[in-house]
């Protein structure tokens, strides 16, 4: 593979110039995930860049330079640069000092070997220099990227022992980039698997999130299990489900429907509300994912006979989860939108009945014969009213 990073939209950028030129080429080097995408030819979503200066140089120059910056994770070295054409994390070079697998305390450095060293994976440790586009190389990344190939920088029980959410992360990236498991990273994670337990749950979940997101996730959930990993982070999901992950992306895959995280999650999870509401606050979900969790957790075997019906009585969104992790076809509802029930609670007083919880009653009664027959017309509505009215 290329010593030199290829000519990108995002190195040209005229921001960018203006960030080289405050911080000075010989100090400052792009690293990290814009680096590896754009060698694999993929975009670059997010710059972030490496510097021997310290966060107060750092912001000192950008101000001359008239950039804004925000001190973004200051006690770690990082300060975001806010451009126009959106915003870099720059973090002073750093070494490890000491790590419990939470978290590290670091001491600046001025040497790119020593920051190269305290990162995770081989691919994520290329240094690129802003101008000429050399790339440093100090572990071997770019074979394996070329390769394929997912590889700890060093031991990998080592890696791991020092942030042991780099458990989750070697799953998620072996499956974004590689081709195989490498048997030593694959050991070390069996191994250090109950470390997780000591992690903050939103980082857990969050790796989750980001793993379930990749097109095709699937192989990786079972081989998690094989090692005692998916147990330690989702002990609800067993062999069934997991199973029933793999049919889900199928489904989506036939359906044109693109990936969602919490759909798959609730795929790794039995159909049990209760279940659903204790993993939504162990990983500390958001009000909206724990909602849509939830609400996949209801599916019934019933949901295909009426696919717009369920739309109509729990939204598009989660019918479509339920419809395809129940193996049914979710185009009847894909562009479909649902009609407004054609009756007023002041139609139901005027006829008689007393304000208060029996007009809601009715309310409620005929709009649930109204979905079940499909959504007639006004004057269906009208006869199933006098219906009810007359059975009181």
């Amino acid at each position: 593979m290329t010593e030199h990073l290829p000519q990108a939209e995002w190195t040209q950028r005229a921001s960018l110039a203006r960030l080289v030129e405050a911080l000075g080429a010989e100090d400052l080097r792009w690293v990290g995930g814009c680096v590896r995408d754009t060698l694999l030819g993929y975009p670059a979503n997010d710059i972030d860049a490496a510097t021997r200066h310290l966060p107060a140089t750092v912001i000192d120059r950008c101000r001359s330079a008239g950039i804004r910056t925000v001190p973004t994770g200051i006690d770690h070295g990082t300060v975001t640069a806010i451009l126009e054409d959106g915003p870099v994390e720059i973090t002073t070079l750093r070494r490890d000092v000491a790590t419990d697998g939470r978290r590290a305390t670091i001491a600046f450095s001025e040497e790119w070997r020593d920051d190269a060293a305290r990162r995770d994976f081989t691919i994520n440790a290329l240094y690129a220099h802003p101008e000429t586009l050399a790339i440093d190389d100090y572990f071997g990344g770019l074979d394996d990227l070329s390769a394929h190939r997912v590889r700890f920088i060093g031991d990998a029980a080592t890696r791991i022992r020092e942030d042991h959410l780099r458990i989750l992360r070697y799953f998620r990236f072996a499956t974004r980039f590689g081709d195989d498991w490498d048997a030593e990273a694959s050991r070390a994670c069996s191994e250090l698997a109950p470390t997780l337990k000591g992690l903050s749950r939103e980082r857990v979940g969050w790796e989750l999130q980001n793993l379930l997101a990749l097109p095709d996730p699937a192989a990786t959930v079972d081989r998690m299990r094989e090692l005692g990993v998916l147990q330690e982070v989702l002990p609800e999901s067993g062999r069934r489900e997991v199973a029933q992950l793999a049919r889900l992306v199928d489904a989506e895959r036939s359906a044109a429907i693109a990936p969602a995280a919490m759909r798959r999650m609730a795929a790794l999870l039995p159909a049990i509300v209760p279940v659903a509401e204790t993993v939504a606050a162990r990983l500390r979900l958001s009000r909206s994912q724990r909602g849509r969790l939830t609400c996949i957790a209801r599916r019934e075997p019933q949901d295909a006979a009426h696919p717009q019906g369920l739309a109509y009585m729990v939204g598009r969104e989660c019918a479509v989860d339920r419809l395809l992790i129940g193996g049914a076809d979710p185009a009847p509802i894909i562009d479909w939108e649902a009609p407004a029930f054609p009756l007023k609670g002041g139609e139901i007083v005027a006829r008689g009945v007393a304000r208060g919880p029996e007009v809601a009653r009715i309310l409620q009664c005929i709009e649930k014969r109204w979905v079940a027959e499909r959504f007639p017309s006004r004057e269906r509505v009208e006869q199933l009213l006098d219906e009810e009215l007359a059975a009181r």
